[in-house]
């Protein structure tokens, strides 16, 4: 990742909010590294080095400061500044890639070479993929210190060390000290409070509309969206547990575990970021889609747009598959049917939690690649596509897990009955969360800017690579004030 020396200096010297994660100083008077908004005074000019992440920081041997505290700030985006592959990595390495196995296995997954990685990381990052995954563990671990009033040996599982002496290790040459020593004083907490972390991003962020966007894709049982928030079943490491969701107002989301073991809680950490799309830099795809006359009077009614991703990938795709040619409520419905005919009932502890919580898993593919789904209302064709898609996702002949490549995954898709152009490149949209995926043949893309198929493509190659955002904005419009034109069998359907 190439950085402008000027223009990261007057961003530090302006503690400019928008360069905020995306790229951190260290200097080389003191041996800390900090946020382009960090309250203390302003190094010189040369002492200042400049960095795209805290593992290069870190791995340059400078420490966290104590004020600004690098590991509370938003996360730059996967993709900003890197390769394709790096990207893919990065991912991977968020979905915990390197917690039980090491970089050469990374390296086959995405199909290179361990030593072309290494130089890949070592080009774009400037650290390694042991580093980075490091930091990520040794940043959650400072961040739930202060947040929770946990022992020291159950933070250790929940950042994802497999010890406490390694724990304790990499805490003191990551930030100079004791773990014990970054905790902060906490307002005593009741017997039954839930531990709750705090997940930053960069605003603006719009959370009541994304909820809303979420409420009416909700699966019933899986999930509940109200005014509180978001509460969501998952698996995690094969235990179930409940995830809440809850904005605080200050740049952050709140998020409560039930369940569960303590190290799921940094997987159910990388889960929300990916759902809300907390990694996205308004700023920087604002300024990319404002090119399009179009997209840049959308973006003044609706700055700081997200892609919502999803919890649980093969569900996204089952919802995709199920909500062809059907509106939202409709495969909202078949697929609440589909959930409680064939998935797991959470266990009473967690079940019982009040009226609308979540009762039960989402079945996986195995459980849904033989059986039968016509029993729930869907048609035999459309039931015959969402056993096929089980079959390949249970075999491992369609890889939607993060990080997987999206060029093979989108053949993979349409190698299967019943999935076409624009069902693949919805579920890459949602279930991979890939930023440039665009379905050019949707009904309401197309109707919004009254041109056909071919040249709304043509149009969106200005878009990249943020096509995925500009889908979005347009579906939004028309979720605002949806056209007489557009056929709200397709359109409104605003996937």
């Amino acid at each position: 990742m190439q950085l402008r020396a000027d223009v990261c200096y007057r961003a530090l010297s302006t503690r400019d909010a928008r360069f905020d994660g995306r790229f951190f100083t260290a200097v080389r008077t003191t041996g800390v590294y900090c946020r382009p908004v960090c309250p203390a005074r302003t190094p010189r000019r040369e002492n200042c080095i400049f960095l795209p992440c805290a593992a290069a920081a870190e791995a340059a041997g400078f420490r966290p400061c104590r004020r600004c505290r690098p590991e509370t700030a938003p996360g730059t985006p996967a993709w900003l500044g890197t390769s394709a592959t790096v990207s893919r990595a990065l991912r991977l390495i968020a979905d915990g890639a390197l917690d039980g196995g090491g970089v050469d296995r990374l390296a086959e997954r995405l199909g290179i070479g361990e030593r072309h990685l290494r130089r890949l990381f070592a080009l774009h990052l400037g650290a390694s993929p042991l580093a980075i995954a490091q930091t990520r563990r040794t940043h959650f671990a400072a961040r739930l210190l202060e947040e929770t009033d946990w022992p020291v040996s159950r933070i250790a599982f929940a950042a994802g060390f497999s010890s406490v002496r390694r724990f304790n290790e990499a805490m003191r040459q990551a930030f100079r000290c004791a773990p014990s020593d970054l905790r902060r004083p906490r307002a005593p907490r009741g017997p039954a409070a839930e531990p709750t972390i705090r997940l930053p991003y960069r605003p603006p962020f719009d959370f009541d509309a994304l909820c809303g966007y979420l409420a009416s894709r909700a699966v019933p049982g899986v999930e509940t969206v109200d005014d509180r928030g978001v509460r969501r079943a998952l698996c995690i490491g094969g235990r179930a547990l409940e995830v809440a969701v809850r904005a605080d107002g200050d740049r952050a989301l709140e998020v409560s575990v039930r369940g569960g073991e303590p190290a799921d809680w940094l997987a159910v950490a990388e889960r929300v970021r990916t759902v809300f799309d907390l990694g996205a830099d308004p700023s920087e795809i604002g300024s990319h889609l404002r090119r399009d006359a179009a997209l840049r009077s959308a973006l003044r009614r609706h700055p700081g747009i997200r892609v919502p991703g999803c919890w649980e990938p093969f569900e996204m795709a089952v919802r995709v598959v199920v909500g062809q040619q059907v509106t939202v409520s409709g495969a909202t419905r078949l697929a609440g049917r589909i959930a409680r005919r064939f998935g797991t009932p959470l266990p009473s502890d967690l079940a019982a939690n009040g009226p609308g919580a979540p009762e039960v898993l989402f079945p996986p593919p195995e459980r849904l690649a033989d059986v039968p789904l016509e029993e729930v209302g869907l048609t035999r064709q459309r039931a015959g596509a969402v056993r096929a898609l089980a079959g390949a996702v249970a075999s491992g002949r369609l890889d939607l897990a993060p990080g997987a490549d999206p060029e093979a995954a989108r053949e993979s898709l349409l190698a299967l009955p019943g999935v076409g152009l624009w069902t693949a490149e919805l579920v890459l949209l949602r279930a991979l969360h890939e930023p440039d995926a665009f379905p050019a043949g949707d009904l309401g893309l197309r109707r919004s800017l009254g041109v056909d198929a071919e040249a709304l493509e043509r149009r969106a190659e200005r878009w990249r690579p943020w096509r995925a955002y500009g889908a979005m904005l347009l579906w939004q419009e028309l979720a605002v004030s949806p056209g007489p034109a557009v056929s709200l069998r397709r359109a409104a359907a605003l996937r």
